[in-house]
């Protein structure tokens, strides 16, 4: 008997239906599934948590506790989902499996077409496994203060308030490389590689790969491209003052999903994290068939 999670989003899924038809599927061959849902209060069915309430005394914000014998997490949603569940299971090393409900679905390999033969692979063991690398960004503010978080996707340097171009000092090792005046900066791993990075113009990278790379948002200059780093480099982005010495607010944000904010005097370390989030998948599709297979959909 395996014990699966299920993490449903159910903006995503209304009415349950498609969690209720995985946890049928598998709770009749014998297995026991723990459904855990996204969006607190909606639609909970009885058996039923939140995340929050995963945590064990409903307080927001606190760590998820996950049980040690889970086997795997099947995530329902879209790649949004798919980046939250692996921010909140970063601790626990839960293989994720995404069946997919949004749009485009890069990570999230299922389709509700054939679920009950995914499910059949993944309660025999016939899946393949992915490690995805990840950042750990931290935030040294002036004032002394620490803070730190993870991301699977990116971690996104913005703008916070007016529609102004923001100054950041970017140095690569202690080494400073160049000043932006842009609307930002990405920083992403190859997975996030198909996200803001490639809407901001940067380049796609397999996912399994070890790299990190840098893509300025709109930047003010006719000659800024992406640059791709080592996995072993650390990049340090300071926040100098504004035009005419003014103090600049910009905001961390970590997989869209997680905030930071950060001023003139603050700085943030970003480098690959000790953490990876291991990807299950029942096809072994290459990733280059999949980006054709998008491809034509958004043509």
């Amino acid at each position: 008997m395996k014990h699966f999670l299920i993490y449903t989003n159910s903006h995503k899924d209304r009415g349950l239906a498609t969690t209720e038809r995985i946890r049928g599927y598998l709770e009749s061959r014998g297995h026991r599934c723990t459904v855990i849902l996204r969006n607190k209060g909606e639609g909970k069915h009885h058996g039923e948590v939140s995340v929050e309430e995963a945590a064990g005394d409903g307080t927001p914000g606190r760590e998820t506790v996950y049980p040690e014998d889970a086997y795997c997490m099947i995530v329902l949603g879209g790649d949004g989902t798919m980046l939250q569940a692996a921010w909140d299971v970063k601790k626990a090393n839960i293989p994720l499996i995404g069946v997919n409900l949004g749009t485009l679905g890069y990570m999230a390999e299922v389709e509700p077409a054939g679920l009950e033969e995914a499910l059949e692979r993944l309660m025999a063991g016939q899946v393949f496994s992915e490690s995805r690398m990840m950042l750990n960004g931290k935030v040294f503010y002036r004032d002394g203060g620490v803070t730190e978080d993870w991301s699977l996707n990116d971690i996104v340097i913005s703008r916070c308030g007016s529609l102004q171009v923001i100054k950041l000092n970017i140095y690569v090792n202690g080494q400073f490389l160049k000043e932006y005046s842009a609307d930002g900066v990405i920083i992403t791993t190859p997975t996030g590689s198909t996200g803001y990075n490639l809407s901001a113009g940067g380049p796609i990278a397999e996912p399994s790969s070890r790299m990190i790379i840098m893509t300025p948002i709109c930047p003010h200059t006719l000659s800024s491209r992406s640059i791709i780093l080592s996995p072993e480099d650390v990049i340090e982005i300071e926040i100098p003052q504004g035009r005419e010495g003014r103090m600049q607010q910009v905001t961390a944000n970590f997989d869209g999903a997680h905030e930071v904010s950060m001023s003139t005097g603050d700085r943030i370390q970003i480098a690959k994290s000790e953490k990876t989030t291991e990807i299950l998948a029942v096809n072994k599709v290459s990733f280059l068939e999949v980006l054709h297979r998008k491809m034509r959909e958004n043509e």
